[in-house]
């Protein structure tokens, strides 16, 4: 189980590679372990966990590929963003609008791209993980309305900030960023997902 709830320890064996999805004697992940004993902290960092090996796989050629999906230089800001905790979309778009490498619309359809596959990859693979595969469909969802707003606005990602942090009237609500987390949810390719599932039913009752 994680060291005492110190996340920096647990980031710490992940990186040295710690494998995540190993079960003790009665069938507990060290995250559904650090769950039950309430280090909510060492659950978001393994959960939130991403080997930038992962990641580099994309930057070199694959099959018949000429060129790699991800172009090397962008492979540093991508797992920068992939790797956050902070899930808030404001936050999302300044570390994009912070990052010269990745604040075009090139690369950020790269950048989309190679998130959908490691989130299809996510879903696939035999010790299934919704959350980073759910995470990983959120952030493209982000990026590619990143890509509208570069095509479309004037005030590129400074009007889609706006937008997002804009509060309606007559209490302040921001529709658009609650708007944009639910289409995120609606667009997810895998709807057997129990956690979809859990999101949908969460978010179904709260009215706009």
């Amino acid at each position: 189980p994680p060291n005492s709830g110190n996340k920096e320890i647990t980031w710490m064996m992940l990186e040295a590679g710690a494998e995540t999805d190993v079960v003790n004697s009665v069938g507990r992940t060290a995250a559904q372990m650090a769950a039950f004993v309430g280090q909510h902290d060492c659950v978001t960092v393994i959960n939130n966990f991403f080997p930038r090996e992962r990641l580099d796989y994309y930057t070199k050629p694959q099959g018949l590929d000429k060129e790699p999906k991800l172009p090397i230089k962008l492979a540093g800001p991508l797992h920068k963003i992939i790797t956050t905790t902070n899930m808030h979309p404001v936050k999302i778009v300044l570390l994009v609008k912070e990052n010269p490498l990745l604040a075009e619309v090139e690369a950020l359809q790269k950048c989309y791209r190679v998130l959908d596959l490691i989130c299809e990859k996510c879903m696939k693979q035999k010790d299934m993980n919704e959350v980073l595969a759910m995470k990983m469909h959120y952030i493209s969802c982000i990026f590619q309305k990143c890509i509208t707003f570069f095509k479309e606005r004037e005030d590129k990602l400074d009007g889609f900030i706006r937008s997002l942090l804009k509060g309606r009237d007559k209490d302040g609500f921001p529709v658009y960023q609650e708007k944009l987390i639910r289409e995120s949810i609606r667009k997810f390719p895998y709807c057997e997902a129990t956690l979809l599932q859990q999101l949908v039913r969460s978010i179904a009752p709260v009215d706009i």
